[in-house]
């Protein structure tokens, strides 16, 4: 996708959803404590994902049956932004 290499997004931290605002772009379905921590804190990143449509996520049918870990990405590197 385009706007997934423009961002510098890795393959496997894709999803369905890309988001671009301000500085940063969100990728996926990422729950709004994630998005809230990421503008409130406004690391030196380019944005955060939460890779795949796990089951509860925001727009997501069904139970939440895992742990989410959302990654930060800064110039295509991860590491984990938080998990809720």
């Amino acid at each position: 996708d385009v706007i997934k290499r423009a961002n510098n997004i890795p393959t496997n931290m894709g999803s369905c959803h890309t988001v671009i605002f301000g500085d940063y772009f969100v990728e996926g379905h990422v729950p709004m404590e994630a998005i809230n921590k990421l503008l409130t804190e406004m690391p030196d990143i380019d944005g955060i994902a939460l890779p795949g449509m796990p089951s509860g996520t925001p727009g997501m049918p069904g139970p939440k049956t895992e742990e989410w870990i959302i990654y930060s990405i800064k110039d295509g590197v991860t590491s984990e932004f938080m998990i809720i």
